[in-house]
C-alpha cells in the first residue's frame, strides 16, 4: 500500500506547479527533528524520503517536457 501512495503521489508531483513543488519540499523541514532535540532515525528517514519523492517527480517532469 505504502508503494502504491508514494506512486499516487510521485503522479500528482509530476503535473505540480513549482509553486506547490516548492511547498511540498518546505514540508521537510516540518517533519525533520528541530534543533536542539534527539534526531529520530525514523523522523530522519522520513525527511529524506519526502525528498527523495519530489526528486523522483521532477525526472518524470524533466521526461515529459
Amino acid at each position: 500500500r505504502v508503494i502504491a501512495l508514494e506512486n499516487l503521489v510521485i503522479a500528482l508531483l509530476v503535473s505540480a506547479s513549482d509553486q506547490e513543488l516548492k511547498v511540498a519540499g518546505e514540508m521537510v523541514s516540518y517533519i525533520s527533528p528541530r534543533p536542539g532535540f534527539t534526531r529520530h532515525p525514523l523522523t530522519v528517514q522520513a525527511a529524506d524520503h519526502i525528498t527523495d519523492i519530489i526528486e523522483r517527480a521532477a525526472r518524470f517532469r524533466n521526461k515529459m517536457s
